[in-house]
């Protein structure tokens, strides 16, 4: 597991895989909702930059008016 290798390499001390399992359980839940805050916000822009994009498209079908002035 890659969590064993690098406590190996940048702590000098080894774990084994029932902790590594443990590390990452216990890195992913504190993480969890930042990740998920943030692809929320991610989402968001996606969605408005495509509704600004529709939205200038129907804009673009509009036909113009020729109004004749009265007299």
């Amino acid at each position: 597991m890659k969590i064993q290798a690098y406590f190996e390499a940048e702590m000098s001390d080894s774990i084994g895989e029932l902790a590594a399992t443990n590390l990452l359980d216990f890195m992913v839940k504190q993480l969890e909702p930042i990740i998920y805050n943030q692809a929320i916000s991610d989402a968001a822009i996606v969605v408005t930059q495509q509704m600004q994009r529709v939205e200038e498209e129907i804009y673009a079908l509009e036909q113009p008016l020729h109004l004749s002035k009265r007299r």
